[in-house]
């Protein structure tokens, strides 16, 4: 964690923090949400303005501000969706795509516990769980002490409020892609998400490879030696 050199970047009105370690062919990771850039790194303010296309350009601002050229992107979850919206606006600044948790995404699934209107989204989880055994206090002290920064506004409206959002392009990722997804990852319990896994996305990602480790929804921290091992060997193989 020493290593890690925290920098930030202004650009397009905002002031971006970039979590930034190593050298060689660059690779950007986009979180998820809950996550932060303890896990990966990229974030973004005003909710009611805020769209999946401003994510989009704020990375390519990003690589613009440090002359990168072309990147790899590794994405988790939330995070998917402006990886591969970046690859189809942009393919010659990407040269391949990882995701984890769920693969290219035509169109959100409907079968994801929602809070009712009296209730807060916090209230659907037993506060009594215990942290498994592959996250730590002091991890849970990292995402409390930023989140009381910025709390959960933006990213619990922008993925919800505009997943069919739209740029009037093919969408067609004409680059590389792997998906990880944990053997029991809840989304594969979804209605029809097996079948577009393993048949219909490729009519949108045609040259993509799969692979389900065991673990759940959050495979890379349960299992990380296996998937930077999976990582390396992608960035290897399309370097």
């Amino acid at each position: 964690m020493k290593q890690i050199k925290h920098k930030y970047v202004d650009i397009r009105g905002l002031k971006l923090h970039v979590a930034e370690i190593g050298t060689g062919p660059v690779v950007v990771f986009l979180h998820e949400f809950p996550e932060i850039w303890y896990s990966w790194s990229l974030w973004k303010l005003e909710p009611e303005k805020t769209t999946f296309k401003d994510l989009v350009d704020d990375l390519l601002a990003i690589l613009d501000s440090f002359n990168i050229s072309k990147v790899f992107l590794v994405a988790k979850e939330f995070g998917v969706h402006p990886a591969y919206h970046f690859a189809i606006l942009y393919p010659e600044r990407a040269i391949g795509v990882l995701s984890l948790g769920l693969p290219f995404m035509r169109r959100a699934g409907s079968e994801i516990p929602t809070a009712r209107e009296d209730q807060e989204i916090m209230d659907l989880l037993e506060p009594s769980t215990p942290l498994p055994h592959w996250f730590s206090e002091e991890d849970l002290a990292s995402y409390i002490s930023l989140y009381e920064k910025s709390g959960f506004r933006t990213p619990l409206q922008v993925p919800y409020r505009l997943f069919h959002e739209g740029y009037g392009v093919e969408l067609k990722v004409k680059v590389p892609a792997f998906v990880i997804m944990g053997e029991k990852d809840y989304a594969l319990k979804f209605p029809g998400f097996v079948h577009y896994l393993n048949e219909m996305v490729r009519d949108y990602v045609p040259d993509m490879e799969t692979y389900l480790p065991k673990g759940s929804h959050l495979v890379q921290e349960q299992f990380p030696d296996k998937a930077n091992q999976l990582i390396i060997s992608f960035l290897s193989k399309h370097t």
